[in-house]
C-alpha cells in the first residue's frame, strides 16, 4: 500500500513538497483556502480541495486520520498554523510535519506534539520531501534541478556485498564518493569495499537514477 500525504498550505513552500511527492507518483491530497491555489494544483495532486482546516468539522469530512502523514506548510498565519496541528494532533493523524516561520512559533509547535518541524528558509521543499518518504535517506542535497547528493544508510539487501558486486556504477549510473562507517569516513572507497549494514553511503548522481536504485535495492 502507497503512503497517503495531504499538504495543508498551497504557498510556494507547500506547493514544492505537493509536487514533489507527487512526481514519486504517491497518493496527495493538497488543501488550501485559496480557491485559485487549490485550481492550480487541481491536475498535480490526486485531490485539491478548499477548506478552512481551523474547523475540526472540515478536517474530519475529509477523512484527514486515515492519512499516513500531514504537512502543514500554512503561510504567515501562525495561529492558523497552530491550530490546524492541534487538530490534528487531537484527531490522531500518525505522523505531522509543520512549517516554522520563527523561533517562538517552534517552541509552540513542539510543544502541542508536532512530530517534524521545518524551516523552509534552511531546507529546501524537495529535500524535506524526499526525507519523507525514505526511510533509508538520511540527507539530501539538490545540485542541481536533475542531481542530488544523498545519504544513504545500507540495509540487509547490502550488507556482504562489494561495490564491485553490486556493479553500482553500470546498472544506476550513481557512484559512491564515500561511506561513513562509525565514526570513519571512507573516502573513493575501493571497488572491492565491502558494504556493512548501518554503513552510510554518501551517492551522487541524477534523481532519477537515484530513485532507481533506493527502490530496487532498499525496497520494503
Amino acid at each position: 500500500m502507497k503512503k497517503e500525504f495531504a499538504v495543508i498550505g498551497l504557498g510556494r513552500f507547500g506547493g514544492s513538497i505537493c509536487r514533489a511527492l507527487s512526481e514519486e507518483g504517491l497518493e496527495v491530497m493538497a488543501i488550501d483556502m485559496d480557491e485559485d491555489k487549490v485550481n492550480e494544483f487541481a491536475n498535480v495532486a490526486s485531490h485539491a480541495v478548499v477548506g478552512d482546516t481551523t474547523d475540526e468539522t472540515v478536517l474530519k469530512s475529509l477523512g484527514i486520520r486515515n492519512f499516513d502523514h500531514v504537512i502543514v506548510a500554512i503561510g504567515d498565519n501562525i495561529q492558523a498554523s497552530i491550530l490546524t496541528t492541534l487538530i490534528l494532533k487531537e484527531l490522531g493523524v500518525k505522523d505531522i510535519t509543520v512549517k516554522a516561520t520563527n523561533d517562538y512559533h517552534e517552541k509552540v509547535l513542539s510543544k502541542i506534539g508536532a512530530d517534524r518541524i521545518v524551516h523552509p528558509e534552511r531546507d529546501m521543499g524537495k529535500r524535506i520531501a524526499h526525507k519523507i518518504i525514505s526511510n533509508n535517506v538520511l540527507d539530501y542535497l539538490e545540485l542541481s534541478d536533475e542531481h542530488s547528493i544523498v545519504e544513504i544508510v545500507a540495509n540487509e539487501r547490502l550488507h556482504g556485498n562489494s561495490i564491485i558486486d553490486l556493479d553500482i556504477r553500470a546498472k544506476y549510473g550513481i557512484n559512491i564518493v564515500a561511506m561513513k562507517r562509525n565514526k570513519d569516513i571512507i573516502v573513493s572507497p575501493q571497488a572491492n569495499e565491502i558494504i556493512k549494514k548501518n554503513d552510510i553511503l554518501i551517492v551522487i548522481g541524477a534523481d532519477t537514477d537515484i530513485n532507481r536504485f533506493e527502490k530496487r535495492l532498499l525496497g520494503d
